[in-house]
């Protein structure tokens, strides 16, 4: 999937596929940056953010035995679609 989205972006900006690849490379290792800092969230208007989430702490079972499960805390991330993508994935 990587490559075909790769050589979508060189098509659309008239680049080659290197310099598509790099750019996307870049912009991914970008948002992570930002995500890992946890500081503010990263939004491409109307297309995806990307915002860090604190976990708490909880319980959980094991679904092979029953036994409970402490689970640290921890973060994750939250993906949202923007007004774009969610037009686009209606077929509008």
């Amino acid at each position: 999937m990587r490559s075909e989205l790769v050589t979508a972006l060189a098509e659309r900006a008239q680049v080659t596929r290197k310099d598509a690849d790099a750019v996307l490379t870049a912009l991914a290792e970008s948002v992570g940056d930002v995500v890992a800092k946890g500081y503010e969230k990263v939004t491409i208007p109307g297309f995806l953010s990307f915002e860090r989430t604190h976990r708490a702490a909880r319980t959980a079972r094991n679904p092979q035995t029953g036994e409970p499960l402490e689970i640290p805390a921890g973060y994750s991330v939250k993906v949202s679609a923007g007004s774009k993508l969610k037009e686009a994935a209606k077929g509008k």
